[in-house]
């Protein structure tokens, strides 16, 4: 008897319904259109950690159901942002020369405009020309074509050069921290068009819309999470299905799974190139609400903060990385925000902006040793949902094949 996708995964319903109330009920206590209970900032603030919630899930796919650590999502969250952040902030400016320009008696020319345009961009690092980079920088559509193309190339010609040649464990995991470096350190220099340190501000400001940040931090609140429902939807789907199962079987044995027959290397090849698109995607909607966008956002140590994330929630469990990340980014905002009261020991003051960073480590590896399923563990224990017990006849040769329990439920 064949069971349609949500009949065989409840908890997806679940999950898109509880987005939804939050989604509703953030915008009715919020002061751009509901009750002014919660501030704009704090609403931007939710937004972006649905955007962190996104990035999760896909590092969920890659790590906890394929086997791939992957430390070098986040470069491919920063490239999105860059790509968005790139048309946003030539059409800003341009809309300002424009009508600087304008009230002069001589219309400028087309010329003039552009080399204004590049002077305000690039002054502040000594140039005034547009790089090659920023060559589709005045259109939308093809700027949110490269928030996808970019990092999803990227992660293609990456994955297919790693995975070809087999680099597996943590071989694999320095080569992407490596990749990650070797971005970040590149648009650090003032040469890579990108205004090396200084990066892209003023993202926060949509061009041509005259609605106020209460009304903007809103929508960008409803494509967070609209983004991460369907981001949702479509890996509960991938994990459910075929596909879901051979990738489950090549982070427990890929040996075995390429003796079967199976294309190991096009399988995680697609699963990587997949997710980096997703992370891609948040990080086009994370930007423009923190507003600036530089190098030191794809740092390595980004990466492994969201390792950190996803192992805390519960790798291998979708709402285990949402939860993690969620959880993790807003006390990380309680924390370093100076709204955690320090405490005094009469001889040392802990001041948690200091200690963040070490109750997260410590928080990291309590996970690990006492509660290797993360935070999803305790949801599956209020649950009841458990692993099936093996017992019952073998429906195989070999002892630990699939069991008649098994196969029942």
């Amino acid at each position: 008897m064949q069971h349609s996708f949500i009949s065989k995964n409840p908890s997806v319903l679940v999950f898109l319904a509880i987005l939804a109330l939050f989604t509703l009920s953030v915008t009715l206590l919020s002061e751009g259109l509901g009750l002014g209970l919660i501030s704009t900032s704090f609403v931007k603030t939710l937004g972006k950690t649905l955007c962190l919630c996104l990035i999760a899930v896909a590092m969920d796919l890659v790590w906890g159901f394929t086997g791939i650590l992957s430390l070098g999502h986040f470069a491919f969250f920063g490239l999105g942002g860059y790509m968005i952040g790139m048309w946003l902030m030539y059409e800003r400016t341009r809309l300002i020369v424009v009508q600087s320009l304008s009230q002069s008696e001589i219309p400028p020319t087309q010329s003039e405009v552009v080399d204004a345009i590049g002077n305000q961009i690039f002054g502040v690092v000594g140039s005034s020309e547009f790089p090659l980079v920023w060559i589709f920088a005045d259109s939308l559509v093809l700027q949110l074509a490269l928030v996808l193309l970019v990092p999803g190339i990227l992660a293609l010609v990456f994955g297919w050069l790693a995975f070809r040649s087999r680099v597996t464990g943590v071989y694999l995991s320095i080569l992407t921290q490596a990749m990650t470096l070797a971005l970040a350190l590149y648009l650090f220099q003032n040469d890579s068009g990108l205004r090396g340190n200084n990066g892209l501000s003023g993202l926060q400001n949509l061009p041509g819309v005259s609605a106020s940040q209460d009304a903007v931090s809103l929508w960008f609140l409803w494509a967070s999470a609209l983004a991460l429902g369907l981001g949702y939807l479509l890996s509960a789907w991938i994990v459910s299905g075929k596909f879901g199962s051979a990738i489950r079987g090549i982070r427990d044995n890929e040996a075995r799974v390429r003796f079967l027959g199976y294309s190991v290397v096009s399988y995680k090849l697609a699963i990587f190139t997949l997710t980096a698109c997703i992370a891609a995607i948040a990080g086009a909607l994370y930007y423009p609400q923190a507003g600036i966008i530089n190098p030191a956002e794809m740092a390595p140590i980004a990466s492994i903060y969201l390792a950190v994330w996803v192992a805390i929630g519960g790798r291998g469990r979708l709402y285990g990385a949402v939860i993690g990340a969620a959880l993790v980014s807003l006390l990380s905002t309680w924390f370093t925000g100076g709204q955690a009261p320090d405490i005094s020991l009469g001889f040392y003051t802990i001041k948690w902006v200091d200690w963040w960073l070490v109750l997260l480590g410590l928080s990291f590896v309590a996970v690990t040793l006492f509660a290797p399923k993360g935070i999803g563990g305790l949801v599956d224990y209020w649950t009841n949902r458990q692993t099936p017990d093996r017992h019952g006849a073998d429906l195989g040769p070999d002892d630990g094949a699939l069991r008649e329990q098994e196969a029942l439920k």
